[in-house]
């Protein structure tokens, strides 16, 4: 199955490729892509657990699905995630 989650708190490229290799860890997940333009990232998955899995980790990283709450932790998360993601691209 495919699915594209509209998430919050992407800023550019180190963040996309924090979420795409930390996604592409998860069993059961492959063809991750991040669209900055559209705030969203699709993939593929195998069953709704991978996918809850999958929307939790997002979260977990500081970028929650659209509509999900976003506190200052949670975006304090995503500039973390994504120094990361610009010091390991």
């Amino acid at each position: 199955m495919n699915t594209t989650i509209e998430i919050q708190n992407l800023k550019c490229g180190g963040c996309a490729h924090t979420i795409t290799s930390r996604l592409s860890e998860l069993d059961n997940i492959d063809n991750v892509l991040v669209d900055n333009d559209n705030n969203t990232v699709s993939f593929n998955y195998k069953n709704e657990d991978t996918l809850n899995n999958a929307t939790a980790l997002l979260s977990k990283l500081g970028y929650p699905a659209a509509g999900e709450n976003n506190p200052i932790t949670k975006k304090a998360k995503s500039f973390v995630s994504c120094a990361v993601g610009r010091m390991n691209s």
